[in-house]
């Protein structure tokens, strides 16, 4: 095993903590509690998690897109799952924005790894 790759995999399981384990507290703590606001406001206001679907071809874009953007915030998404979350079906802006808030959360934790990579590589101070 490369020696990035458990920076890179404890910063998808836990958001920052990949730059908690390299010694950038601030940055992580940072990244943490982004990543971490981003989702309770998706939760809160009842957006979409996603799991996969097979249908027509826009249904599985959509529901494979947004299961990999909500399985990018690590133990967020897997606590969520664990404890039996269900979205609104309600259409809504709420509704709407959750689910943004959710895609987003993991996409920010996806910046958040590849941020961890760079450092753990030597690419980035």
């Amino acid at each position: 095993m490369k020696p990035w790759m458990k920076y890179v995999a404890i910063g998808w399981l836990l958001p920052g903590g990949g730059h908690l384990l390299l010694g950038r507290r601030w940055r992580g703590v940072f990244l943490l509690f982004a990543v971490l606001s981003m989702y309770l406001f998706g939760l809160m206001m009842r957006g979409t998690v996603y799991l996969p679907k097979s249908g027509d071809l826009m249904t599985t874009l959509v529901n494979t897109g947004g299961f990999l953007c909500n399985l990018l915030s690590g133990c967020l998404y897997v606590f969520a799952m664990a404890f039996g979350y269900e979205g609104s079906e309600t259409p809504g802006l709420a509704f709407d924005y959750g689910t943004v808030f959710l895609a987003s959360a993991g996409l920010l934790n996806l910046l958040a790894m590849v941020d961890a990579f760079e450092i753990a590589t030597g690419k980035k101070d």
